[in-house]
């Protein structure tokens, strides 16, 4: 579906550059590693100079994406399908990971901080939507909630596509009493929902599908973030694991409305309250409209939790934190494989 330069305009805005992304991406690769080596004591050596609070915050958020304890170690042959440990020399564009050709992204985001470690280093990393616990120690984007998770070890990948923030300037009164949704409609979960509420008063429901939905009447051009903005609330469904639009939605002054999530990212999903953070719908969305009128009828509660939620944001947006992080977690993965 073409847009026009205006239009395309307007939809690229509050979205990362993925021009700058690839090139600073690329450039990295040509850094010598031993340059890499030195330059990870001194970013290290930052988190000494954090304050309390902050340095408590961050170990905190490295015992979450790394759950780890004990030493482990790579069999001389993959099990069943575990993933392929690989040394991370092979984190470089056109890799072969597990068998096939890697996403990209996830190979650029993966050396953001694998480049400041030894290359003969070995480690397992499973790409993509991630919804299952491997059987060996891997690196993934995405894993599911619970308590015995500690195999699937958290780096923020595929940030260009998940980690967008917006600047969002309109009043939550100012806006629209409905719930915006755009979507690909793939996934049963997200089909019922249509089914549900598609031409519902307090809905805007389309999807930008493609292909055939058999649903010909659900089918609309795509949004910008910056028209989602007019409204009150802003659907955040799952789809294959997370629902990429949450991050967003939650630096905005407008409320996410999904279930409670099944599924976390580097986002820490696993660690947002219902009606703290978000507005929370039951599993089969029964209550949805119920829960869209309270909060029309109550902006104070509906801006507290805006307020809350842009708290939670702000832990991710400084860079140097995050790398910090990233690095803590790399390092602690790396020190329990047994050689």
């Amino acid at each position: 579906m073409k847009l026009g330069i205006g239009r395309y305009q307007r939809y690229r805005k509050h979205r990362n550059s993925k021009i700058q992304y690839y090139l600073s991406g690329c450039f990295k690769y040509v850094i010598p590693n031993f340059l890499n080596r030195w330059r990870k004591q001194h970013i290290l050596n930052q988190f000494h100079t954090l304050d309390t609070a902050t340095q408590l915050q961050i170990k905190d958020r490295v015992a979450y994406y790394n759950k780890l304890q004990e030493t482990f170690f790579f069999s001389e042959k993959q099990v069943n399908d575990n993933p392929e440990p690989i040394t991370l020399s092979r984190i470089k564009p056109g890799a072969m990971i597990n068998g096939r050709h890697a996403n990209s992204a996830y190979l650029l985001d993966t050396h953001e901080y694998t480049r400041y470690f030894n290359p003969r280093n070995k480690a397992a990393f499973l790409f993509g939507d991630i919804t299952h616990v491997p059987g060996i120690p891997a690196f993934v984007k995405s894993r599911p909630i619970g308590n015995h998770n500690a195999c699937s070890v958290i780096l923020p990948l595929d940030r260009i596509r998940h980690f967008t923030f917006v600047k969002d300037n309109r009043d939550f009164n100012s806006k629209k009493d409905k719930l915006i949704g755009r979507a690909y409609i793939t996934q049963p979960h997200r089909r019922k929902f249509w089914e549900m509420y598609f031409n519902h008063p307090l809905c805007d429901l389309g999807t930008i599908n493609t292909g055939e939905t058999g649903h010909p009447e659900w089918i609309v051009p795509p949004l910008p973030i910056e028209d989602h903005l007019d409204y009150k609330f802003i659907l955040c469904l799952e789809g294959n694991d997370v629902a990429s639009n949450l991050k967003w939605v939650m630096s905005s002054n407008s409320l996410a409305v999904m279930p409670s999530p099944r599924y976390e990212t580097w986002f820490m999903e696993g660690q947002l309250i219902p009606n703290v953070h978000y507005v929370e719908i039951k599993p089969d969305y029964s209550d949805l409209e119920e829960r869209l009128n309270y909060y029309i009828g109550h902006s104070r509660q509906a801006m507290e939790i805006i307020q809350n939620a842009h708290a939670y944001v702000s832990r991710f947006r400084n860079p140097s934190i995050e790398k910090i992080t990233g690095l803590m977690v790399v390092e602690k993965y790396l020190s329990l494989v047994s050689l």
